[in-house]
């Protein structure tokens, strides 16, 4: 039997690759009836032997070895002052977030749209649950549970923080809204998940959140009413075209990927810089006469280029927090929820959405505030307080800050 090329499954003669090394710079083809995929390997072996010939080795993908999330977060624990463990808190949020961007990329097929027990579940913030922001919660809840890192769990569809067993404890915090969007699922429409990791002060469970709770529960519960500032990761998972994992670990701002074909989250966006301006503008512009004097002069002048850069800007707004935050991270410009006569306060929570998303824009070099202070050095009263909520490129929002502080003299004259 004569020699031959082995590669994968597939056996090539020699004369085979030597007609085709003859033949690679003429216009005409070889063998016609090579099937595509075999010129395909002919053409691999090719520019491994001219690699091997100049002494530079065999061929190799340009991403032979790319940084997953998990070799990520061990390298930066090497490299920083963060805890070992968060290590496992990491692992089950990704775990959870595959499992969810499975579920919502199969909604449509599988009944998961539409609302929750036909719309008769209400949860704490009045709003009606939909399926999929049930079960996100529950997948989400048993992740973290099960990582045994865990001392409390505060979601945005529960009423109070959630128990932890005592079997799987641990001494962090962990906020989030499971499926940040989720109202738009119907539509196809990109949602996604939020999270942010605190130090728990001190040990504790909450095993029963009645009214006649006791005060070591309720210290634990004080725990949770931690100011964004004293975040140790935050992190969102957008569910869209491609899957995409964005976190920081207080050292710059991260993007992800998730690989559908080895199932992993690969860094794709390393150390994620928001311009100092933009020209987006992302804001519900149909509650405009809902807004006060300054948001909408401040508005007006980025519509008309009477604004420092002298640029008219462009409308763009999803609905979708992690969406709109999303571009406006990658994109520059400045994105609002804020108060308006109907909503004082907004819609956003501080804790779930307001205090991890300014984390993350604080960390790519952006600016986050309410319009009066930075969102990050707000203490919450309640778990599910909210707050109105503006980030974006530092002199976007230093501009509207600027604004603000215009107006505040005026009314002191």
């Amino acid at each position: 039997m004569s020699p031959c090329w082995v590669t994968s499954s597939w056996v090539v003669a020699p004369h085979i690759t030597r007609y085709y090394l003859l033949n690679r710079n003429r216009e005409t083809k070889p063998y016609s009836h090579v099937s595509p995929i075999r010129t395909s390997i002919l053409a691999t072996i090719t520019s491994q032997q001219d690699a091997s010939s100049n002494g530079a080795g065999l061929f190799l993908p340009s991403q032979d070895s790319p940084t997953t999330l998990t070799r990520f977060v061990l390298e930066n624990i090497r490299s920083s002052k963060a805890p070992e463990d968060i290590v496992d808190l990491i692992s089950s949020i990704q775990f959870a977030c595959k499992k969810i961007a499975s579920l919502v990329s199969r909604a449509g097929i599988t009944n998961l749209t539409g609302l929750f027990n036909e719309g008769k579940s209400i949860n704490i913030q009045g709003e009606e649950q939909k399926k999929l922001d049930v079960l996100s919660n529950q997948v989400l809840k048993n992740a973290l549970k099960y990582s045994g890192k865990m001392g409390v769990i505060a979601s945005e569809e529960e009423d109070v923080p959630v128990t932890v067993d005592e079997s799987f404890s641990g001494t962090y915090v962990a906020v989030f809204d499971p499926l940040d969007g989720s109202s738009n699922l119907d539509a196809a429409v990109a949602t996604g998940t939020i999270f942010g990791i605190f130090k728990q002060e001190v040990s504790c469970l909450i095993e029963d959140m009645a009214d006649n709770i006791e005060p070591s529960q309720l210290h634990c519960l004080a725990s949770t009413l931690q100011p964004g500032s004293r975040l140790l990761a935050a992190g969102y998972c957008m569910y869209s075209s491609s899957t995409m994992m964005v976190l920081s670990l207080g050292h710059g701002t991260h993007g992800f990927t998730l690989d559908p074909e080895v199932g992993e989250f690969v860094l794709t966006h390393p150390y994620m810089k928001i311009p100092k301006r933009g020209q987006i503008y992302s804001f519900n512009e149909a509650n405009y006469h809902q807004w006060d004097p300054v948001l909408q002069e401040y508005i007006e002048n980025l519509k008309s280029g009477k604004n420092r850069s002298g640029k008219c800007y462009s409308l763009r707004y999803i609905g979708s927090l992690v969406a709109d935050v999303h571009r406006t991270l990658l994109y520059g410009g400045v994105f609002g929820y804020p108060g308006d006569k109907k909503n004082p306060n907004g819609k956003l929570r501080l804790l779930y959405e307001c205090a991890p998303m300014s984390y993350l824009i604080e960390q790519a070099g952006g600016k986050a505030t309410n319009g009066k202070q930075r969102i990050l050095d707000i203490v919450p009263n309640t778990t599910h307080e909210r707050q109105p909520l503006i980030l974006g490129s530092e002199e976007d929002v230093d501009e509207l800050m600027h604004v603000y502080t215009k107006y505040a003299a005026k009314l002191q004259v």
